[in-house]
């Protein structure tokens, strides 16, 4: 099934590059699909993710606008933008995207689900615990439940200087981060506290995680099921963060078909109630 790409314009001269998978039988749903840090649309799973889920459920995935990816999609050539990168431009970028769809008429009247990976699992979160009315359900991919990425280190640095650097192993880049970031986490730290904020909160959720993820994720998701015992926990067996798949695609994992499972399964039962 082929995708189709289009652009939403996201203020400031960005855009929102974005990717359609049409629903291959009558849609139960939409689908947004929120990469995480570092992360882009195109990285080795996420056109399978969508194609796999199109099968019954109208599907977009999306570059936000200051995630350093350029035109070709596929490499960081705007470190510029990845720089001032803050949650707040994400969540706004959140808020444009979804506004435009909720008034699409092919996608305005499904029920919506937030997919996302990693980081973006925490964006999605947020962005539900400010919109609980929009959202029918958030699945979080191995996500974070602290938002907070940077080390002691890099904050000293943005203090110091205004910038400090992140490394990207895959592509050797060392990518820039502007003390504008820390000022927004320090400034939003409230609207940015996603576990004293999910104690509250009611709307549907599954952690969908690989035994194998980071410690300090793992610690994240056990703390948030705790505060909310109906959560669902899934737990991948041998999954690491990308449920064993690469950049380029090498092809599909059984972590992954286990994910994408447990996806539509959360969809199917929330639906349901």
């Amino acid at each position: 099934m082929q995708h189709r790409n289009f652009e939403i314009p996201a203020g400031e001269g960005t855009v929102l590059r974005c990717s359609h998978f049409p629903a291959q039988e009558a849609p139960k749903s939409l689908i947004v699909i929120a990469h995480g840090y570092k992360g882009f649309k195109d990285w080795g799973m996420f056109p399978y993710i969508a194609t796999t889920l199109s099968q019954d459920h109208e599907v977009i995935t999306f570059n936000f606008s200051h995630a350093g990816i350029g035109e070709d999609l596929l490499h960081f050539t705007e470190l510029e933008k990845f720089a001032r990168n803050t949650f707040r431009r994400e969540l706004k970028d959140m808020e444009i995207l979804l506004s435009y769809l909720s008034q699409h008429p092919k996608f305005g009247s499904l029920p919506l689900f937030l997919l996302g990976h990693s980081l973006g699992g925490g964006i999605c979160l947020v962005y539900t615990l400010d919109h609980p009315s929009e959202v029918s359900g958030v699945i979080s991919w191995n996500g974070v439940t602290k938002l907070d990425l940077l080390t002691e280190e890099q904050k000293q640095e943005m203090k110091q200087t205004g910038r400090t650097h992140v490394l990207n192993a895959r592509t050797g880049q060392q990518m820039p981060l502007d003390a504008v970031i820390l000022e927004d986490m320090e400034n939003q730290q409230e609207r940015y506290n996603i576990l004293e904020r999910m104690k509250t909160a009611s709307f549907p959720v599954v952690l969908i995680q690989g035994s194998l993820d980071g410690a300090h994720l793992r610690q994240g998701s056990e703390q948030l099921t705790e505060l909310r015992p109906d959560i669902n926990w899934v737990h991948i067996p041998e999954g690491n963060h990308t449920f064993g798949t690469v950049h380029p695609f090498a092809g599909t994992t059984p972590q992954l078909e286990l994910a994408i499972a447990s996806t539509t399964d959360f969809i199917n039962q929330t639906l349901a109630n």
